[in-house]
């Protein structure tokens, strides 16, 4: 699958206040946005719209379905799942004055990166507008100062350069050597769901039976492949042998309003640090190391399920 990681830096031209987890609000930000700088027919219901297929904003936030999965319950889910990841920054920081800077990361998916000019545009409207508590009153506006990929500034004063050429994000081979011990930290909170109920615990063959879940559907909707050929059911069968040996992690509910339902929403989700025993855990090293880098779970859009893998001695 291509992917690109692009590093935005923005200058507040105006007090903000926003929440201590930013995904949301610069999700929701993101979309007015997009909407009205990419929009042709305002009034239009986007699933009704004849210009759905070509359309940004269409492509990025009304996801339609993709084909089943020949693996069942570990395939893909009905929708197509986003085709970015908002990274927010992590300090807890929340007010900002005027020239203070705000950096956040979007990382985009498959053919998303045709699209990342039209993000360009839709970000540098959302300065306008302003993000955080007290935009309709002129806060939190701000002006985008530069775009980065992989540390080269590809958009500088107005200028968009050509992107670089897209990273190949792929299933790595196991590492050579048994591995006996794995730690997974859940940087940003980790939604998992289970007979439609968040889980707030995380035995190792769910956390295998979501990385599953995860990279097929990622691939079977922007994998230059499809669907990669794994043994769904063993690995699951194998990972129920696995076991917990210490866990710090705990449930942590982040509150976002939503301007679809008109109220507040809550966003919980697992943090903390968990490691794993088993006879031998490599085969599961290229799970999770490709999910290191598209996130894990529910709302991965706006930046949650963040995790980090180490390995025996890395700890």
């Amino acid at each position: 699958m291509d992917i690109g990681r692009f590093t935005f830096t923005c200058c507040f031209e105006s007090e903000a206040v926003l929440p201590v987890f930013k995904g949301s609000t610069l999700r929701g930000g993101l979309g007015h946005a997009l909407k009205r700088a990419t929009c042709a027919l305002r009034q239009q219901e986007c699933r009704s719209c004849l210009l759905r297929e070509s359309c940004a904003y269409g492509f990025f936030f009304e996801q339609k379905g993709v084909s089943p999965s020949s693996s069942g319950a570990t395939g893909p889910a009905s929708r197509r799942p986003p085709p970015y990841i908002l990274i927010p920054p992590d300090d807890t920081h929340r007010h900002y004055r005027a020239e203070d800077q705000f950096v956040f990361d979007v990382l985009l998916l498959g053919h998303a990166l045709n699209y990342l000019p039209h993000l360009v545009v839709a970000v540098t409207e959302m300065g306008t507008g302003g993000i955080g508590k007290g935009s309709r009153q002129g806060e939190g506006r701000f002006r985008l100062d530069s775009v980065r990929q992989d540390g080269e500034v590809i958009y500088h004063g107005d200028t968009l350069n050509g992107s670089l050429a897209p990273r190949q994000l792929h299933l790595e081979r196991p590492p050579e050597g048994t591995i006996g011990t794995l730690a997974l930290l859940c940087c940003t909170p980790l939604r998992l769901k289970q007979d439609n109920h968040l889980q707030a615990e995380l035995p190792f063959h769910r956390l295998i039976r979501a990385a599953l879940r995860r990279i097929s559907s990622l691939e079977a909707a922007y994998g230059n492949s499809g669907e990669p050929s794994l043994d769904y059911r063993g690995l699951v069968a194998r990972a129920k042998n696995v076991h917990i040996s210490s866990s710090t992690c705990r449930w942590q509910e982040i509150e976002r309003y939503s301007n679809r339902q008109k109220s507040t929403m809550l966003m919980g989700g697992i943090t903390g640090r968990v490691t794993y025993q088993g006879d031998d855990l490599s085969e599961f090293v290229p799970l999770l190391r490709y999910c290191e880098t598209v996130h894990l779970g529910k709302q991965t859009s706006f930046g949650l399920g963040r995790i980090t893998l180490q390995i025996g001695d890395e700890q």
